[in-house]
């Protein structure tokens, strides 16, 4: 433990995961920001998903809560502001994980139900959430939130409307978050994985497509500059630690690629 966080309040939004071989970015960031020495509350709609992150934590000797939210309600997401502070006394760090991209198509064939579904889950649950968590820090006069985007936002995705369009209003609302409150010392930032090793990723499209877990990875791995290997919730834990710690003090409103160079393929 290296105490980046040391006394530090951290809210991870997404803490849990969806079960497969690997770890998630919300699961992964949790532990790494409780190993530099954060409380963290584990929010995520799935109770037992983060009660496991908090074992996870705590056997490790870190501090932790579980805490069951839809980030999608704006009432969850006011009582997990309201129990951080009733617990902790402040929040330091919010950091946006949730996101979907399941029923997700072209123009001509997304429905609308599909298409309000991932709005609301990648897009209204970062407003929500900062809405709640923003009045605490700017009474703090400091805190640091970090959303998980995608290269998906700036790059082009065959299929995928609602995700792409949904994830470039994650990097939209980052800018404009951060330049509203920095004179509150309230830093706003986003990272944008690529593609990553993830239970979330690799077993959604096994399950859609039918396609072996080892095949899903190689096709993926050969679309990566760097290594020819996806990266690991790690990669991107490791990117919201910094963005979190005082390591960022003078950086805001960034949206920060974290994908082998995947999105640097121009032309």
């Amino acid at each position: 433990m290296a105490d980046r966080l040391k006394d530090k309040v951290a809210i991870i939004v997404g803490a849990g995961q969806t079960p497969g071989e690997t770890i998630g970015n919300g699961r992964a960031t949790a532990i790494l920001f409780a190993r530099e020495g954060a409380k963290c509350l584990c929010v995520d709609r799935r109770m037992d998903c983060a009660q496991e992150t908090c074992a996870m934590i705590e056997s490790e000797g870190g501090q932790a809560v579980a805490f069951e939210a839809d980030a999608t309600r704006a009432e969850d997401c006011r009582r997990m502001a309201q129990e951080c502070v009733q617990r902790f006394g402040r929040i330091d760090i919010l950091h946006n994980n949730v996101g979907i991209g399941a029923g997700d198509a072209g123009v001509t064939h997304l429905e609308e139900a599909a298409w309000e579904r991932i709005f609301a889950v990648n897009l209204k649950t970062v407003f929500l959430a900062c809405k709640q968590v923003i009045p605490i820090m700017r009474r703090q006069g400091s805190g640091s939130i970090v959303n998980i985007s995608s290269i998906a936002a700036v790059c082009a995705m065959n299929g995928m409307l609602a995700y792409k369009v949904s994830k470039a209003g994650v990097n939209a609302i980052t800018h404009q978050m951060a330049m509203a409150n920095a004179k509150y010392g309230i830093r706003v930032n986003a990272i944008m994985p690529g593609l990553m090793d993830t239970p979330m990723a690799i077993e959604g499209i096994v399950q859609a497509r039918g396609i072996p877990r080892d095949k899903v990875r190689a096709a993926r791995d050969a679309q990566v500059p760097l290594g020819a290997r996806m990266g690991t919730a790690w990669d991107v834990a490791h990117a919201a630690l910094f963005l979190a710690s005082e390591e960022a003090r003078f950086i805001t409103g960034v949206l920060l690629p974290v994908d082998g160079g995947q999105s640097g393929r121009i032309g």
